[in-house]
């Protein structure tokens, strides 16, 4: 199943944090950017603020070394215009 959607197996060992980086990285931004100083009055402010945060500023916004200093959208549409085919002139 996973092949089939282009995916990759984890393939490390329990203590081998490199599978884990861009998950423990993100938590740490969510953290130190969001959450550190904020004060939610329930746990759906909570998941408005996080969703808003996620899709108005790390992924459009944000930029990532591991992915060459651009945001994760753009790094996407990279990709995207890197897999089409060539137009025939």
């Amino acid at each position: 199943m996973l092949a089939a959607h282009g995916c990759v197996q984890s393939m490390s060992r329990k203590g081998d944090c490199w599978d884990n980086a861009a998950a423990e990285s993100f938590f740490a931004t969510l953290e130190h950017e969001l959450l550190a100083d904020a004060d939610f009055a329930g746990p759906r402010e909570a998941h408005v603020a996080v969703a808003a945060f996620i899709d108005e500023w790390y992924n459009p916004e944000r930029r990532h070394s591991t992915l060459g200093y651009v945001s994760p959208i753009a790094y996407e549409q990279q990709l995207r215009r890197a897999d089409r085919p060539a137009k025939a002139a």
